[in-house]
């Protein structure tokens, strides 16, 4: 090569934006369509939630996505590495809610003029629902903007062209013609049951969205009536819910209540008769043995009155505040100091008027004890009765379930042991999908119901939207059959006014991106996908439902394998996230550090394991950066280019590339990212620091013509496979070094063959012998506080004489190195011994 064209001082700053311009311009990671299924490579890329900004947590878990990307691409595939935007939901309205200053009330008209406040004041203005959903359409398109710059800083190497939102126009489509087939095929069905609900947010949880906390309590006893007049003691711990009480549960073998079961007995201050049930969910060693049915306190409540077939007495509404009305056999009177109370100050209420009637037992005892939580919540959660969408997922349904676990198996799970997580959350489902929410800013349920002459709903015959209609939205388009006038009227029609839990739109990501049904010779071309890269924790969520609506639509896995990153940690081993307040931006590192630098910290982290936040690490892939840099300039001053390796030493250096190079494929192949940079850094710095040193004076012509030759090939062929072995972690200074030698992009060059190199390498113990010598020489020059450039007057090296002769046919290149005058070789044991000017140093 011409090396008056290598940069003087080659630098990693500023390589971020030129590059990812110049790929754009070169169409290198632009998915080749035309490519059949078997040459590509898919990949369900995660849509992050677009609310607010990214995290480092994000950079660490893409970043492995993005090294399989380029690898897979590098071996010949055409990569599909699609974008998505995961922008509807409740993250979006928070996010909305705050920034604008706004809240969403349904009943409010649309205002075409309305202007959120300039400064957000302590109360939020209410807005009707289409100007609501506007500016949530206006915050989370300046988002992707901004997630966007920061995935092109780091280097991701998506196809630009190929993005989606979770509320445009295409998703939309695909989540309601899901469901309209789940309907049709009787896998999604309307109900009224018990539901676990958010008084916050005012919306249904599922359960896979629930959170345990540890909350402080406190048991009280209450004393109920027996049927003879005598006291029953029981121990709650929300003595509240004390008038929505229905039966009392006791175990069938505690000898206690034997007598009492099929009694009925009296509630304390609120005077309903209750019955007193068995049951074998009940703890004989909890409390007093005995305990109260609440409709509903807990999912134990919710089981025990399922199954005995209880009455209902709901006492909690939507608001979280008590109802004005009493439920049917409960004293009025009493209940009327609890009518539009919180919880908690209804707990307060009916504690002192349980203490005022003399049926409270000595003082409350304090506990800890977990409480269900939403996950992005911040009041516990109360139990109501809602009417809400379902989709069957195996929760009741011992055949499906079973399906389900198959799909697990059929499942390659990298690291395999997460199988064992997918599988536990499978065989721990107690219900069906809760799907619906009540909320504004998602894909509403495409379903209208039939008005009765009185103008009430008829829920048993929703009217199905036409699929060629898709996307519609109930709230402003009529049902087949129907027109815009007989909106709310008797005889008329009402839409379906919940939207669709951001999962039942984002476990089509598959569909969505792959084109099902919108692009069918795309969707061919991709599905089922090669690659789910996703973190542990919503293996629950995301993850299986994905595998649900896959199996349920297409009768297949969405996908062949799984890569499962962790989480990261604080300092504190906590893990980041925004609810916490311990997340760090990452474009501040990315300036800091440089992109490679924070790539290579985040692909320095095993598979599945949770990783700390240490910006030392990316310190140490900063220098590395700059080190290929470096190196690569010096290799390539000494004019390496491509040839014939004839010298031992340099056929040796072959040998040990092609491990490498092995080790580093072998490794990538299972998803392995850490140890494929583990093992070809490890040879960077060997490369580095003993066979640059080795080869110097020979690559420079000290040694002739054909030994020079020999040299620059070598080096040559090292850096272009070490350039491309770099390349998926550090795309920018691999791109940078390649411009320099070569023509195209080092991430379409084909990835280095270990069989074609072995093909051309020796006996690499050549090298080792080599190495041994020069790091003894090292060893005495440091001890004796010396330069390395000093001359040693002579080294005499002892061994077996296999090892000998390796070091005799390096010997030029080890002397030159070492700077030895004379080198003398003897059989014997092993051993090095340095002899400086009037010094001898034994290493």
């Amino acid at each position: 090569m011409n090396t008056a064209s290598l940069p003087e001082r080659p630098t990693i700053d500023g390589l971020e934006p030129r590059w990812a311009r110049r790929w754009d311009e070169l169409g290198v990671h632009r998915f080749d369509r035309t490519q059949p299924r078997e040459a590509v490579f898919a990949i369900d890329t995660p849509p992050p939630t677009v609310s607010g900004s990214l995290h480092v947590g994000h950079v660490f878990s893409y970043t492995h996505t993005d090294v399989v990307a380029r690898y897979r691409r590098m071996r010949g595939r055409a990569v599909f590495y699609p974008m998505g935007w995961d922008d509807n939901g409740l993250p979006t309205e928070r996010r909305v809610q705050n920034h604008f200053g706004v809240r969403c009330d349904p009943a409010l008209p649309y205002d075409p003029a309305f202007v959120p406040p300039e400064k957000p004041g302590e109360r939020q203005v209410p807005v009707s629902r289409r100007n609501f959903i506007a500016l949530c359409e206006r915050l989370t398109e300046a988002d992707e903007v901004a997630f966007e710059e920061l995935w092109r800083r780091l280097g991701l190497s998506v196809d630009w062209s190929m993005t989606y939102r979770t509320i445009g126009t295409r998703a939309r489509v695909a989540a309601q013609r899901a469901f309209l087939r789940n309907l049709a095929r009787g896998e999604a069905y309307l109900a009224e049951a018990p539901t676990l609900w958010d008084v916050t947010f005012r919306t249904a949880v599922a359960q896979a969205e629930l959170e345990d906390r540890e909350r402080p309590a406190a048991f009280h006893r209450l004393l109920f009536t027996r049927a003879d007049g005598s006291d029953l003691e029981i121990a709650t711990t929300r003595p509240e819910l004390l008038p929505a009480c229905v039966a009392l549960v006791a175990h069938p073998d505690d000898e206690r209540y034997r007598d009492l079961v099929g009694t009925s007995v009296r509630t304390p201050v609120f005077g309903a008769e209750v019955p007193v049930h068995a049951h074998r969910g009940a703890d004989p060693e909890k409390g007093t043995g005995i305990a109260m049915v609440c409709t509903f306190g807990d999912t134990t409540d919710v089981l025990w009155w399922r199954e005995l077939q209880l009455p209902t007495r709901t006492v909690v509404g939507h608001d979280g505040r008590f109802l004005p009305e009493p439920p049917a056999g409960v004293d009025g009177a009493a209940y009327a100091q609890l009518a539009g109370a919180t919880v908690h100050a209804a707990r307060e209420r009916v504690v002192a008027m349980l203490r005022e009637a003399g049926r409270l037992v000595g003082e409350p005892e304090r506990i800890t004890h977990a409480v269900k939580f939403y996950e992005k919540g911040d009041r516990p959660l109360e139990i109501v009765t809602t009417r809400q969408w379902y989709v069957r997922n195996g929760g009741r349904d011992a055949d499906l379930r079973t399906a389900l676990l198959e799909r697990g198996r059929d499942l390659t799970w990298h690291p395999a042991h997460m199988r064992a997580r997918y599988e536990n959350w499978v065989e721990g489902l107690n219900g069906d999908w809760l799907v619906s929410r009540q909320r504004f800013f998602g894909v509403p349920f495409p379903v209208w119901y039939p008005l009765d002459e009185h103008g009430e709903p008829e829920y048993d015959r929703p009217i199905a939207a036409d699929e060629a209609a898709l996307p519609v939205d109930p709230s402003t388009d009529a049902p087949p059959g129907y027109t815009e006038a007989q909106r709310g009227v008797p005889g008329g029609f009402a839409g379906d006014p919940d939207i669709m839990d951001t999962w039942a739109t984002s476990s089509l990501t598959p569909q969505i991106a792959g084109g099902w049904c919108a692009d069918d010779d795309l969707f061919q071309r991709v599905f089922p996908f090669d690659l789910r890269p996703q973190a542990h924790d919503i293996i629950r969520t995301w993850l299986f439902s994905t595998v649900l609506r896959a199996h349920s639509e297409q009768g297949t896995l969405p996908w062949r394998h799984v890569a499962i990153s962790g989480w990261i940690l604080d300092p504190d081993r906590k893990k980041m996230s925004k609810s916490k307040g311990n997340v760090v931006t990452p474009m501040a590192l990315l300036e800091q550090y440089g992109s490679d630098a924070v790539r290579y910290w985040a692909a320095g982290a095993r598979p599945g394991t949770d990783t700390a936040f240490d910006p030392g690490q990316m310190k140490i892939g900063r220098r590395l950066a700059i080190k290929v840099l470096n190196a690569s300039r010096f290799a390539l001053s000494t004019g390496a280019a491509p040839g014939d390796v004839t010298a031992p030493l340099d056929r040796a250096l072959i040998a040990e590339l092609a491990d490498t190079v092995e080790a580093a494929t072998a490794a990538l192949e299972d998803f392995d990212h850490a140890r494929a940079l583990e093992v070809t850094e490890r040879f960077f710095w060997h490369f580095c620091d003993d066979y640059l040193e080795l080869v110097k004076a020979r690559a420079y012509g000290e040694h002739g013509d054909a030994a020079a030759a020999s040299a620059r090939a070598g080096l040559a062929t090292a850096l272009s496979v070490l350039l491309r072995l770099f390349a998926p972690v550090l795309p920018f200074v691999t791109e940078e070094v390649w411009s320099w030698w070569q023509e195209g992009s080092v991430h379409v060059a084909p990835w280095p063959d270990a069989a074609e190199l072995r093909a051309r390498g020796g006996d690499p113990e050549v090298l080792t012998a080599a190495t041994d010598v020069l790091t003894a020489v090292r060893r005495a020059k440091s001890e004796a506080k010396v330069s390395m450039r000093a001359d040693v007057s002579r080294t005499v090296v002892t061994g077996p004489s296999a090892v000998l002769a390796r070091l005799a046919a390096a010997e030029r290149d080890v002397r030159a190195a070492g700077r030895i005058q004379e080198l003398v070789l003897e059989e014997g044991a092993r051993w090095v011994e340095v002899l400086l000017p009037d010094r001898v140093v034994e290493p």
